[in-house]
């Protein structure tokens, strides 16, 4: 189903996940949907491997609850991020390294204090090949770290390969 690309996410410098300069990281782009999903784009590396080849587990879990805490951005103001209360993830097919995947995330449940989301790693071929469910406390990030948005170099990076709609 061909969806439209609303909006792109912002990056930081050094996140595990988002970090454009973490020699380490997955330099992963978040894309805002008009399903008001949050589409994840990454392409991991050797040293993102458990067995080779294969992404580890623990990185799996990782973007899919990244993917997941952020998709409230979508329907709340930048103020209120997610801080992960309970993550539960389910593998399904090995992830291989040095392809493309797509994270899709979505909320579930939101209320005052909590939200809960869900959401898929997929392959190129668009095999589910995880599935997470997420729950959060909503918090405002001055109580979760201390943070200097300039410093973080937090903001949107636009790049050639942005895509204006995504096929899912």
């Amino acid at each position: 189903m061909l969806r439209k690309v609303a909006t792109k996410q912002p990056n930081s410098r050094m996140c595990l996940v988002c970090g454009l300069k973490n020699p380490f990281g997955l330099h992963t782009s978040f894309y805002e949907l008009d399903s008001k999903e949050l589409l994840a784009i990454f392409k991991p590396r050797e040293e993102h491997q458990s067995y080779p080849g294969r992404l580890h587990g623990g990185i799996i879990s990782t973007i899919l609850d990244e993917t997941i805490g952020r998709a409230i951005m979508i329907q709340s103001d930048d103020e209120i991020w997610g801080v992960t209360v309970e993550l539960q993830v389910r593998f399904k097919k090995p992830v291989p390294l040095h392809e493309e995947l797509r994270v899709i995330g979505r909320i579930t449940k939101d209320s005052s204090r909590f939200f809960e989301g869900t959401g898929e790693l997929l392959l190129e071929d668009g095999t589910v090949a995880a599935e997470g469910h997420g729950k959060y406390l909503k918090a405002p990030l001055e109580k979760i770290a201390d943070f200097d948005v300039e410093a973080q170099e937090w903001g949107v990076v636009a790049s050639p390969d942005d895509p204006e709609e995504v096929d899912l």
